[in-house]
């Protein structure tokens, strides 16, 4: 196995690669600034230069990976187009880019209650609208998918158990993203978490459940 992870060096996708690192995975991260992605990631990661939104850059990122996982997202900004542009037109190039490459496993992490219209962060310019599709595009590309939707995204992490869910079942909680980023990279391999979405918040009163248990449990 190797992993290309894309939005390597935001606050979820950091966690992700140093998960990757601690587990011996050898990892691709796809960077737009080295200098800067060698401050924030492991030693041990290869850094590659590319950028979700300038598609022919991609391939030749990728590279010889086998599995990918997705955690970019727009920033806040007052430019409407971001979401649109990063949530979703994003994660449709490197969906594209997937396919062509015959990545195995694809993992996605968007949020909960994508689901939901009339949600306060779309007034964000729609942004779990544009996660929400970019969810579909993956879901129908043909790839092995997982699609993680965490709760509010926590920097400092706890012991609290994660609880696992099936899509459009969880719709308040949050969760350390280092624990989003054990769930990300767990879901590579567990049988049990292929082509499935699976909504996750951690929760002191949860009870402590394996990763195989967890996975199952989502429909």
């Amino acid at each position: 196995m190797k992993a290309f992870v894309a939005g390597a060096t935001g606050e979820t996708g950091r966690r992700i690669v140093q998960e990757l690192v601690k587990r011996q995975i050898p990892v691709r991260a796809l960077v737009r600034d080295a200098d800067k992605a060698r401050e924030i990631l492991p030693a041990e990661a290869e850094l590659v230069l590319g950028d979700v939104l300038k598609p022919d850059t991609l391939s030749i990122a990728i590279g010889d990976s086998t599995v990918l996982l997705c955690a970019t997202g727009a920033k806040p900004s007052f430019d409407p187009t971001g979401p649109y542009q990063v949530d979703y037109e994003g994660t449709k190039n490197l969906v594209n880019a997937a396919k062509a490459k015959g990545i195995e496993h694809f993992v996605l992490v968007t949020s909960l209650c994508t689901s939901l219209l009339f949600h306060p962060l779309n007034l964000f310019w729609l942004i779990l609208v544009w996660k929400k599709q970019a969810e579909e595009y993956l879901a129908k590309s043909g790839l092995t998918y997982t699609i993680v939707r965490p709760g509010g995204l926590k920097n400092e992490d706890n012991t609290n158990p994660v609880v696992m869910s099936a899509a459009d079942t969880l719709f308040d909680g949050s969760i350390p993203r280092t624990k989003v980023a054990q769930v990300c990279v767990e879901a590579l391999f567990q049988a049990e978490a292929k082509n499935k979405i699976v909504e996750i918040v951690a929760k002191p009163e949860a009870a402590e459940k394996s990763w195989q248990d967890l996975f199952a449990n989502v429909a």
